[in-house]
């Protein structure tokens, strides 16, 4: 299966939401963290995502839909 590595950054008010855990629930795909900073006012996390390319799309339109910005990496996908 296509691995892709991607980068959120969330606002204050997304620190709290389960985004993450959203995103492997309602979607067809492992996330596996891979760095991550998060404080009191924002926060990043680097995630390799696993599953479909259709799937991996969809589900980052979503994460996007809840005010995450999603940024591509250098490299993004890794296999498949």
């Amino acid at each position: 299966m296509p691995l892709r590595r991607v980068r959120f950054t969330f606002q204050t008010e997304l620190i709290q939401r389960p985004v993450i855990y959203d995103l492997g629930m309602k979607f067809e795909i492992v996330t596996n963290i891979r760095r991550a900073d998060v404080g009191q006012e924002t926060g990043w996390v680097v995630l390799e995502l696993e599953g479909a390319v259709e799937e991996i799309e969809r589900g980052l339109e979503w994460v996007a839909a809840q005010g995450v910005e999603v940024s591509s990496l250098e490299g993004d996908i890794l296999a498949g």
